[in-house]
């Protein structure tokens, strides 16, 4: 599995946490940034599933956070001051964030995208994604936004159709 993706999945996670934050303390900020990261996770690796697709995002770069900033009203002003304060911002991608949304929004597709991931890296060792296919009662309070369909639904909506082709069987799963 590609292995270079992790600023782009470090940032897209950081940018669904601060668009849809937990409203607990740090527990609940752990466990919902845990569920962010293992949707992110699933959703960058069926966008990018060979080593050379994650080594053109990140030589093309994936594109940033300005539309899904629009579309959810964030402006980013409470990152701080300064163009470093923005910086991150530039590493996320909005299909794998529209993806995760999609996942982290619908149990039944996220335990479609974890089967298809497995089917497509058999080679690889298996990674468990269980906060994100089958989260507890404390998984679910501290993500209570992360996880609303209705709240999810303008930047799932993005990328919505292009995900459900990628999940079809057949030859783009094996790519």
């Amino acid at each position: 599995m590609p292995a270079d993706l992790s600023p782009l999945i470090a940032a897209t996670a950081q940018w669904l946490t601060r668009a849809y934050p937990p409203g607990g303390g740090a527990m609940d900020f752990a466990l919902c940034e845990a569920q962010a990261r293992q949707a992110v996770t699933v959703a960058a690796w069926l966008c990018y599933p060979t080593p050379m697709d994650a080594a053109l995002v990140s030589v093309a770069g994936p594109g940033g956070s300005a539309r899904l900033d629009w579309v959810t009203g964030a402006d980013g002003t409470a990152d701080g001051v300064g163009p470093d304060a923005y910086a991150w911002r530039t590493w996320v991608d909005e299909v794998v964030a529209s993806w995760a949304a999609c996942l982290l929004s619908a149990p039944e597709l996220a335990a479609a995208a974890v089967t298809a991931l497995a089917d497509s890296h058999a080679d690889s060792p298996p990674v468990e994604f269980r906060r994100l296919v089958a989260p507890d009662a404390r998984d679910r309070r501290a993500a209570a936004l992360l996880r609303h369909p209705d709240l999810l639904a303008p930047v799932a909506g993005l990328h919505h159709d292009r995900l459900l082709d990628r999940l079809k069987p057949g030859p783009a799963l094996t790519a």
